[in-house]
């Protein structure tokens, strides 16, 4: 009897794609498993940017992907090349030296490579421009290493993606809920149980690759493996990652790997919904605290805004955000620096307070007054005035003598109106999950691979701890979902 594919991939977003379209490549015939209905189709992905962080050694090296940008717009920008040891290096600095060398050593080499099979594909590119670059003395400088998106953000990576997965015959099944992993007595991986029409079925196939997410979306894990409080964070994307195609691979013996008490997590409005709004997408987040302070209800600050580009600190600092009084905070700016804001701080659906001085504020977004004025009026006189302000670089311009210091883009707040927006911690991705080897093969407990048995994208553990680089995570989406497709 024939089996229903060769290779069934299990997920609906950038990596499960990236498997589906590396194996349809090679004449597989796959069949793609999205638990979601075609109206949540794409996972976290559809709620992204849409950026890519590869490695490059100069400018030159984008042009194939921007094949369309003039000679004299291409004149217009100043982008620092972002080789593969100053790539390798931010995943070791980022992780505090705990990501797997092997895993990201994979990453950072395939990175470029991936990105240029991507276009070769069908993809179109564009330069981060709203986002990762400011205009300084007329020129438009990049920052921070990730300088390309996919065009039309999250949301145009994965229409773009299903659109190639049609054209390659691929077979896509929507509202198909994979339930369990279908071994022989070899405890080779021979199929998936799945619910189909609110039916069990077991669909059979020489390979299965899993690339359904974390568990971000799963209130008693997070609380299970992230700690207390952590169940009443909301969700920046689906509401259907929750850890299934992970428990699946640990039923049949699965190794977990990685920093299960860990996950991406940023600054997201106050009052965003319980899980991502697929019409807001990803503007809830709230990413130029740079070029500001942030405070708690108590009015004190509690990191440092400034301790490097907002890429290598953004998705820690939701953690910070969950530990403060009513698991919120404030991002406060004053005339100098609202101009420099993202978009996201422009959308209708934002809680945000202005007034003309600062007591005022405080009132109106909930902050002790008393204290917010004391810690402002500290923190400016502890700005240097003398280093000049230039938002693309770390420019050192920092506030000393306070506790925590401004490591750089310290601009006293002294220009009304001031503004400030209130945020909490929004969970984007979980860091734990499987063990994988140079193959893409998910390894057992005895750390030998599963027959038949593949995995990428965020249930892949080792690469992230604590922290990520801005990126990697559709990154190594796409990196290693290519891997096991091309493997599968």
């Amino acid at each position: 009897m024939a089996k229903d594919a060769d290779v069934i991939v299990v997920g609906g977003g950038n990596a499960a794609l990236a498997a589906a379209l590396a194996a349809a490549e090679r004449g597989r015939r796959v069949i793609v498993l999205e638990k979601a209905p075609q109206e949540w189709r794409g996972g976290n992905s559809y709620f992204t940017g849409g950026g890519f962080r590869f490695a490059f050694p100069d400018p030159e090296a984008l042009r194939p992907l921007l094949p369309d940008m003039t000679d004299a717009e291409w004149a217009q920008y100043d982008i620092p090349p972002y080789p593969e040891d100053q790539y390798y290096d931010d995943l070791i600095t980022v992780t505090e030296g705990l990501t797997d060398p092997d895993l990201a050593d994979y990453l950072v080499r395939h990175s470029y490579e991936t990105v240029r099979w991507m276009r070769d594909l069908g993809f179109r590119f564009a330069l981060l421009l709203r986002r990762q670059s400011y205009v300084v003395d007329g020129r438009t400088r990049f920052w921070g290493g990730l300088i390309v998106e996919a065009v039309g953000g999250g949301p145009g990576l994965v229409d773009r993606w299903y659109e190639l997965a049609a054209a390659h015959g691929v077979d896509v099944r929507y509202s198909t809920p994979a339930v369990r992993l279908v071994t022989d007595e070899t405890e080779r991986v021979v199929g998936v149980e799945v619910v189909q029409d609110g039916r069990r079925r077991i669909l059979e196939a020489e390979a299965v690759v899993l690339a359904a997410g974390g568990f971000e979306a799963n209130p008693e894990w997070r609380a299970r493996y992230l700690g207390p409080l952590w169940d009443l964070v909301p969700v920046r994307g689906t509401p259907y990652n929750t850890g299934d195609a992970i428990r699946m691979a640990l039923d049949i013996g699965a190794l977990p790997w990685g920093h299960w008490s860990g996950c991406h997590a940023v600054a997201w409005d106050a009052n965003a919904p319980e899980h991502g709004d697929r019409k807001v997408g990803d503007q809830f987040q709230k990413h130029s605290y740079p070029l500001g302070i942030i405070v708690n209800r108590n009015g004190e600050r509690f990191v440092d805004e400034g301790a490097d580009f907002r890429n290598y600190t953004y998705a820690k600092y939701g953690r910070a955000i969950l530990a403060q009084p009513g698991r919120v905070a404030f991002q406060i700016f004053d005339a100098k620096t609202v101009p420099l804001l993202r978009d996201e701080y422009r959308i209708r659906q934002v809680t945000k307070a202005e007034a003309n001085d600062l007591g005022t504020l405080a009132e109106r977004l909930g902050i002790d007054p008393a204290r917010f004025v004391a810690t402002v009026e500290a923190f400016n006189r502890a700005c240097d005035p003398t280093t000049p302000f230039n938002p693309a670089v770390k420019d050192g311009k920092a506030a000393r003598g306070i506790t925590p210091p401004k490591s750089n883009w310290a601009v006293p707040l002294d220009t009304p109106p001031y503004v400030g927006f209130a945020v909490t911690c929004g969970i984007t991705f979980t860091f734990g999950g499987l063990k994988i080897n140079d193959r893409g093969q998910v390894l057992n407990t005895r750390r030998e691979p599963i027959p038949g048995l593949y995995a990428a994208g965020e249930l892949v553990g080792g690469l992230f701890y604590h922290n990520y680089p801005g990126g990697a995570g559709l990154m190594a989406g796409a990196v290693f979902g290519r891997l096991a497709g091309q493997n599968a």
